[in-house]
């Protein structure tokens, strides 16, 4: 049964979708059969990976909202074993139609029933908010990678996130689990960067990833391309420090 890992911090410009393009791409690079799930009505992770957001007919929304499975909604990407269910800008008024549903924190858990089998992991990549459909993803999965930026509001807003995780482990998913702390955009040479790294590393410790995702001008410019950095530019700093999250966290787990 496939590990599902959502990726949380309503924090926006952290590189969340980032590192879910290319956690994805890498794991799948590893061999490992990974499906992401774009649950942001942004919709970045989905052209990422090349879809055409304007050409799907059935993405995460009509899988929450009008109950299509996600069987229906899955859509192979450029990498192989990697897929995805793309996300739309209707999912932005998901939230409001999901008010008056039954059990309306649980509607991606029993939706990802049907699909977990098929995959070793399962990747959601959240809204930067701390709304329903990022409450949903927060009770669908077994734990949540949290990306900190190496800038000077990095942890600002950390707290609140903590403590939406602490209230999901409470009442809705006891399982609940925090993968990690991500540290991106980090630049060795700012100190900066390097006092937000120690300020971290002293409050979370060993819930720290030892791999640090490095500020990379490629990271940057794949997603124009469709692509994940790993196929832009395999020998980039960005595609080696996504490959050695993906193998630390295979090694975890």
């Amino acid at each position: 049964m496939g590990k599902v890992i959502a990726l949380a911090n309503q924090k926006g410009g952290v590189g969340k979708t980032t590192t879910a393009i290319n956690f994805a791409a890498s794991l799948a690079t590893l061999e490992k059969k990974v499906l992401v799930i774009d649950a942001d009505p942004q919709a970045n992770a989905s052209s990422g990976l090349g879809i055409d957001i304007h050409k799907i007919e059935c993405s995460i929304y009509e899988c929450l909202i009008n109950k299509a499975t996600l069987n229906d909604a899955v859509h192979n990407t450029c990498i192989n074993g990697l897929d995805i269910i793309p996300s739309h800008i209707d999912l932005v008024g998901a939230e409001i139609e999901m008010l008056d549903m039954p059990n309306r924190e649980k509607i991606m858990r029993e939706a990802l029933n049907c699909i977990k089998d098929k995959y070793d992991y399962i990747l959601i990549d959240c809204s930067p908010s701390l709304g329903l459909i990022t409450v949903n993803s927060l009770t669908a999965a077994d734990s949540v990678i949290i990306p900190v930026q190496c800038e000077y509001f990095a942890l600002e807003g950390i707290s609140k996130l903590l403590n939406t995780i602490k209230i999901i482990k409470s009442k809705l998913n006891p399982a609940l689990d925090i993968e990690g702390f991500l540290l991106t955009m980090f630049n060795s040479r700012l100190r900066l960067s390097n006092q937000v790294y120690n300020e971290v590393k002293k409050h979370f410790r060993e819930l720290v990833f030892n791999t640090v995702i490095h500020r990379n001008i490629r990271l940057g410019e794949a997603p124009s391309m469709g692509i994940p950095v790993i196929l832009y530019d395999a020998e980039s700093t960005g595609a080696k420090n996504y490959l050695a999250l993906a193998e630390e966290i295979i090694k975890r787990n």
